[in-house]
């Protein structure tokens, strides 16, 4: 297999230092192993944010190097669906942030975490967050589908909800990338969760109050939202958009000057 100059481990540890010279964001990707209902399979999280990441890569021109994938993550919430792999809370957080730091310690200046599974967020807003306290590195984080909000509501058909978890949004993205691994046959619409002004799921849509329960106190399938409105040109759309965003995001912070912190306790 021909190396990738996008991809940090097909570098030696000498030729590193050319790498950090010039300063690329490096970009750490996490997914989950984790039920989609009975139309997509447990790598989907993994799947797409590989492919995004990836796809970002080999259009950056050098501006992104790319870490492995870490390939699981936060589900204590659904494993009551058989596959599903759960990382403890603590534990994924002093993972993620072991490998942030030790990219910071190797020189590298901006760190982006870039996140296939909701769930995982809250965990990686903390460990940015102490990267950022503990280094001299700028660590930041998202998940995917919050860099094209605008692109997916244009083609977006379904309502609040449809597009939550393995519904019309991922469903259409994979079916973009890779339609031979999607039975579109057993897509089905689950949104069981009670009505609520405040409290919903839906990846393009936070609701103002946060409220996780156990997946299967709601979903029967392990859906929730709306997979059968989904189809490969919505997807088309949506994956172009969020590679043309994280480029845009990388230019960016790769050029966001450093923070310059201040000791107020010093001032007379």
């Amino acid at each position: 297999m021909p190396r990738k100059n996008y991809l940090y481990q097909h570098y030696s540890w000498p030729e590193l230092h050319q790498v950090v010279d010039r300063q690329p964001v490096v970009v750490l990707p996490i997914g989950s192993v984790e039920d989609h209902g009975h139309h997509l399979p447990l790598d989907t999280d993994n799947f797409l944010i590989s492919n995004i990441c990836e796809e970002a890569a080999k259009r950056a021109d050098g501006e992104i190097l790319l870490l492995p994938l870490i390939p699981y993550g936060f589900e204590t919430h659904h494993m009551d669906f058989p596959g599903t792999i759960d990382i403890d809370i603590e534990h994924l957080l002093h993972f993620v942030t072991d490998i942030t730091k030790s990219v910071a310690h190797h020189g590298f200046r901006r760190i982006l975490i870039a996140d296939g599974h909701g769930s995982n967020m809250p965990i990686l807003e903390l460990a940015a967050r102490r990267t950022n306290v503990e280094t001299e590195s700028v660590c930041a984080c998202f998940i995917w589908p919050s860099l094209a909000l605008e692109a997916i509501q244009k083609v977006r058909t379904s309502g609040k909800g449809g597009m939550a978890h393995a519904g019309e949004l991922e469903t259409s993205v994979y079916l973009h990338i890779d339609d031979s691994k999607v039975d579109m046959a057993k897509a089905q619409r689950d949104l069981n969760m009670p009505d609520s002004d405040f409290m919903w799921l839906d990846l393009t849509e936070g609701s103002p109050v946060n409220l996780m329960e156990q997946w299967s106190s709601f979903s029967k399938t392990g859906v929730h939202g709306d997979p059968a409105l989904a189809n490969a040109e919505k997807g088309e759309v949506i994956f172009e958009a969020v590679v043309s965003r994280f480029l845009e995001l990388v230019r960016e912070f790769k050029n966001r000057p450093d923070p310059q912190r201040t000791d107020h306790h010093v001032e007379k």
